[in-house]
């Protein structure tokens, strides 16, 4: 069965995507902790991220910098945190979240719940 974000890559699942080449999407994340919160995924569908060979682990690492920078320059925010958790969904990804402080990064606090008309602002903000 294929994964949210297989669905994600095939265009099954509508998303907000704010960077893609031929190897990785990045996307806002519809449960975030911040405002720009951004999910990167390799469009390769691997389950844990170091089970990914080197060079493409490097891509992916490099893909997701791009995304920081660009969402950096986009979103008011001390830096882009970046972590790997990998128990959510069974396909590798990366967390970019806009932080001001670690606790921004703490995913027990409460998530929120941002309207589509929001999701689609952030997305516009962040691809402008």
């Amino acid at each position: 069965m294929k994964s949210i974000f297989k669905k994600i890559i095939d265009k099954e699942i509508t998303s907000y995507i704010v960077a893609e080449d031929e190897n990785h999407l990045a996307f806002l994340d519809i449960n975030p902790l911040m405002e720009g919160h951004t999910l990167v995924i390799p469009k390769n569908e691997i389950d844990y991220i170091f089970d990914i060979d080197d060079k493409n682990l490097s891509d992916l690492i490099l893909f997701a910098k791009k995304v920081a920078t660009k969402m950096k320059s986009k979103i008011t925010c001390t830096k882009i945190g970046m972590t790997v958790i990998g128990l959510e969904v069974p396909h590798a990804h990366i967390h970019l979240i806009p932080i001001n402080s670690i606790d921004d990064m703490n995913f027990c606090n409460k998530k929120l719940q941002l309207s589509q008309e929001e999701m689609l602002k952030i997305q516009e903000i962040i691809n402008s």
